[in-house]
């Protein structure tokens, strides 16, 4: 059965015509999967759904959106974060270009929450990151298991135990905040280059204004991780606050504090 699906001129050029085809005439898509931008449920034979390539140097994922949430596209991501989510997945090692069938819908990508954290009696800007499954080292075969919060404690972060202190300053690290909205968590380039985007947005997200309010006061936002399924999709941050304070009783938190760059 074909499914609504939108292939954009971008994404056909990465695939070839024959591949783009098969997807639109519902060879290769599958009809249910879960939106690589809101990470909620998704029909493809019901809604609009966007193709979205994910490209590293030499490795290629296909994942599927909402068409309401981003349009059809190719986005560039590291390659060490592509094959990691690639290999905690299937526990392969992909060496060449490719475009697996079914892994789309199913790879790990970082989510981002944004919310108010209360911390001594002043409400600070936050991101919670969680990723939508177990990440694994680079250059490892995922079997051992979910190594996310040992990266990022060896990338400076910190363990939180309780939610009563800010956390520290990560230095080299830095939000991009543009237009009032969010567009990248920024981490140090390699041997001291340029910054790089440890998480890009597909689409600039939104931020309350509250938040950006308060962003713009501190000039700093703090930054939580936890691994999948410790959070989960809160609707309010009332709720937020009570799942990172389980995370972080868990042992499963870990926090930096990072300086805010544009408005």
């Amino acid at each position: 059965m074909p499914r609504m699906l939108d292939v954009s001129e971008d994404v056909r050029a990465e695939i070839g015509d024959a591949e783009a085809d098969r997807l639109l005439v519902g060879d290769n898509t599958p009809g249910s999967y879960d939106c690589t931008s809101c990470r909620t449920p998704g029909d493809s034979e019901q809604e609009r759904t966007s193709t979205v390539l994910f490209v590293g140097e030499e490795t290629a994922v296909l994942a599927f959106a909402h068409a309401t949430c981003i349009p059809s596209q190719v986005v560039q991501i590291a390659e060490e974060q592509l094959q990691g989510a690639v290999r905690s997945i299937t526990g392969s090692d992909p060496e060449h270009p490719e475009y697996p069938e079914g892994l789309g819908p199913e790879q790990a990508v970082l989510g981002i929450t944004s919310g108010l954290v209360l911390i001594d009696d002043e409400l600070h800007p936050a991101l919670v990151v969680e990723p939508t499954g177990a990440i694994a080292r680079p250059g490892t075969d995922g079997s051992r298991g979910d190594e996310f919060l040992q990266l990022l404690l060896e990338q400076g972060f910190q363990p939180v135990h309780r939610m009563d202190h800010v956390p520290s300053v990560l230095h080299g690290w830095s939000i991009l905040l543009a237009m009032g909205q969010l567009h990248a968590v920024l981490q140090p380039g390699t041997g001291g280059g340029a910054p790089v985007a440890w998480w890009q947005a597909h689409a600039p997200l939104q931020v309350t204004e509250g938040w950006r309010t308060a962003a713009n006061k501190s000039q700093t936002v703090l930054v939580y991780a936890a691994p999948a399924g410790a959070i989960g999709q809160q609707p309010r941050e009332d709720l937020l606050r009570e799942a990172l304070d389980r995370a972080a009783a868990s042992g499963l938190l870990v926090a930096a504090a990072m300086p805010l760059a544009g408005t």
